[in-house]
């Protein structure tokens, strides 16, 4: 049985303050990642890797070809079904979103990132300093990071259209029989690993 502690906010409906704790232990295999642009998602996902020798599999890398362009979309649809076949994998990123709530549905961990929208902002702009002279966590090569730096705040623009309170309800009502956490500060996603993988 799994248990996960969260809090209501007073008035009913969901928290936007407090994480979904695994209680019990329960064993990670087929893993999940995802939020917004800026999340610490590959930097998490990387962590994650090494600390229980699951295969990771950035979606950049299938969704991008070496030079940095779009992959044709049968291609991609035949990599991820490739993957999602596996017995053991961590997916970290969003992609078309019809394999994105396939790769829900057949995870048995979701981890949601979602962080204030001012910190993505920063982290965002803090990658794109940064990548200047150190290519980014799970960047594609071949891209380019100004115009990927341009396309997460455009992204990030119209996120709250989908990272909503209605996403959080089909989160939920899909995370049945498989463990959720959500992570919603900076500090719960440094400490993630430490804290729940140790």
């Amino acid at each position: 049985m799994r248990f996960l502690i969260y809090q209501t906010r007073p008035k009913g409906g969901f928290c936007h303050s407090a994480s979904w704790v695994l209680m019990n232990g329960g064993s990670m295999q087929k893993i999940a990642v995802f939020g917004k642009p800026g999340s610490g998602k590959s930097t998490l996902s990387k962590k994650l890797a090494a600390e229980t020798n699951i295969k990771l599999h950035p979606l950049d890398s299938i969704v991008y070809q070496s030079n940095g362009d779009l992959v044709d979309r049968q291609t991609y649809d035949e990599a991820h079904h490739n993957i999602l076949s596996t017995d053991r994998w961590i997916i970290d990123g969003f992609g078309p979103i019809e394999s994105f709530f396939k790769r829900l549905d057949a995870a048995d961990t979701l981890i949601y990132i979602e962080l204030p929208y001012a910190v993505s902002y920063w982290l965002v702009t803090k990658r794109f300093l940064k990548g200047m002279f150190v290519k980014p966590e799970g960047w594609p090569d071949g891209s380019s990071i100004l115009k990927g730096t341009l396309q997460s705040y455009k992204v990030l623009k119209l996120c709250p259209k989908f990272w909503n309170d209605d996403f959080m309800q089909k989160l939920q009502n899909l995370s049945t029989n498989k463990t959720l956490y959500v992570i919603r500060s900076v500090s719960e996603l440094n400490n993630f690993v430490d804290k729940n993988m140790k």
